[in-house]
């Protein structure tokens, strides 16, 4: 199931999308009555998904990125993922802060502070419930699903402070979308990135150093998760510049595309 957060006329909606760009007329949204983070019924009132404003998903409380979580990514930065004995390093977190967070077809704004902004396609994984020290068996009873995101990131910001609060912060940092899509195996999944229509990044979940469920397992360890948060996977190699009018497409097999266009700061 496709959950869509949308506005029309001033209102905002969650929404089942039914149907697809090969569908008679195209896809629309089932209003459903209430929020996807409860037992919830469909209304039957539909509405064609082109009348409606997408919006980000969720709003998430925070937003709680891994780093480093797929090897070749790691090495074309130069990063190791184990020590000095083999041993994998622990997972890397760190924060996006809800208002970095934006929807599909928003403008990612250039930082006037960075001068080498680049992209990471991800996957994106939407928490259904309040949760704290989730035991593996149970990672899956507390996502709602996953959708596409983008941890755009000011590299030389990142580089020069060393730690990542302002060069993965800023606002608009964090797209999300286009939907959650609650049905689905995320254990192998083709991601794409694209600028301006050529490939830039291509790779796969299989290739996680770390998986979901040690993910969820080692972030609420120390915190709780709440309804919406969302926790990024990492990326895989391949990230590089964005520039102002540039657009940026990610692409997650079995969820869909997200696309945004890179503009300059006011």
């Amino acid at each position: 199931m496709r959950i869509a957060r949308f506005s029309i006329d001033g209102n905002v909606a969650f929404g089942v999308v039914e149907g697809d760009a090969s569908t008679e007329g195209g896809p629309v949204l089932d209003i459903i009555k209430g929020h996807p983070f409860a037992e919830f019924e469909r209304s039957g009132q539909k509405i064609p998904l082109s009348k409606v404003r997408l919006l980000p998903p969720v709003l998430p409380n925070k937003v709680v990125a891994v780093g480093r979580n797929y090897a070749e990514h790691a090495a074309e930065l130069g990063n190791a993922i184990v020590d000095d004995q083999g041993r994998p390093e622990a997972p890397i977190t760190f924060f996006k802060p809800s208002t970095a967070v934006i929807g599909p077809g928003d403008a990612i704004a250039y930082p006037s502070f960075s001068s080498e902004v680049h992209h990471e396609a991800e996957l994106a994984v939407v928490i259904g419930r309040m949760c704290r020290e989730v035991p593996r068996e149970r990672v899956k009873d507390v996502i709602l699903g996953y959708t596409c995101a983008n941890d755009v990131t000011a590299r030389d910001v990142q580089e020069r402070e060393k730690q990542w609060a302002r060069a993965k912060g800023f606002d608009t940092s964090c797209p999300l979308g286009p939907w959650v899509e609650t049905e689905l195996d995320p254990s192998d999944l083709g991601i794409m990135c694209t600028v301006n229509g050529q490939q830039r990044q291509l790779g796969r979940t299989s290739d996680m150093v770390r998986s979901i469920e040690d993910l969820i397992v080692h972030i609420t360890e120390a915190m709780t998760l709440l309804p919406g948060d969302v926790v990024l996977t990492g990326t895989p190699a391949g990230v590089g510049p964005l520039n102002v009018g540039d657009e940026v497409a990610v692409t997650i097999e079995g969820i869909g595309t997200l696309t945004n266009k890179v503009i300059k700061r006011g």
